[in-house]
């Protein structure tokens, strides 16, 4: 299984007793569950990170619902509880955002919620930009017309509407995905804008709704980068230790 493989990985990783920890028998045995990962072929990072996290989470709901069934009493009549959907993982990476709605015709407004382990920021420039950029440019409010216009329930038919989004659960551990492949010209090509992040005290609060009152200062704990075009290149990250807050690179 590859929650346990990945579980071995990481004991490796922290009892430090080799010199140098190889992924292999991880990526062996994940590859084997998603075979899109097992060809020796460049991934989107952030696809792959999906994809850990969501196997994680089934494993450890699993092994959650095991547990409920084993505390249950035969001799009170109980019966057998479904898992709740919960687990490690959407506790520590799962946060929620609203979209605010608005009918321009009637100026109904309407609320969706939906849940997200990764945002995906938009890059708002060609050379230089901050996070803080990128956060104001996604969650900047947008007009939805012709194509994307929405069906109003008030007015009975498809109408223009504006649309907002704001966080109304805040995970506690947040992750950005920069989108970093954008078309030209009816091709796909890597943008090269340096996006410049703060290393703490990054402020949330411009992007939570005021019923959210969750932490919303985050301090940097990992950076994956790549080096490369769309269909070549490599991987590397850098993590800060949890205890030590010394910074490590991974190769």
């Amino acid at each position: 299984e590859s929650a346990t493989a990945f579980g071995c990985l990481v004991s490796d990783m922290w009892l430090g007793e080799f010199d140098y920890v190889s992924p292999e028998a991880f990526h062996s045995v994940f590859g084997k569950r998603y075979p899109a990962f097992s060809r020796r072929t460049q991934h989107d990072a952030q696809e792959f990170l999906i994809c850990v996290l969501d196997d994680l989470h089934e494993a450890f709901k699993q092994v959650r619902a095991q547990l409920c069934q084993e505390r249950q009493s035969p001799a009170a009549g109980a019966s057998t509880r479904s898992s709740s959907g919960t687990s490690i993982i959407t506790q520590l990476f799962e946060g929620q955002l609203s979209y605010a709605i608005r009918c321009l015709t009637c100026k109904a407004l309407s609320d969706r919620p939906e849940s997200f382990t990764v945002l995906s920021l938009p890059i708002p420039s060609t050379r230089v930009c901050s996070l803080q950029d990128c956060l104001e440019c996604f969650f900047q409010p947008d007009t939805l017309t012709r194509n994307n216009q929405i069906h109003c329930y008030w007015c009975g038919s498809n109408q223009d509407a504006t649309v907002k989004a704001s966080i109304t659960k805040a995970p506690q551990i947040i992750i950005f995905h920069l989108k970093r492949f954008a078309w030209q010209d009816k091709h796909r090509r890597k943008l090269s804008t340096t996006v410049c992040y703060p290393f703490s005290d990054l402020d949330l609060s411009p992007y939570i709704s005021t019923s959210c009152h969750n932490n919303t200062e985050y301090s940097l704990c990992a950076v994956v980068n790549h080096a490369g075009d769309l269909d070549y290149g490599h991987y590397t990250a850098f993590c800060k230790h949890s205890v030590t807050k010394h910074w490590y690179s991974f190769d």
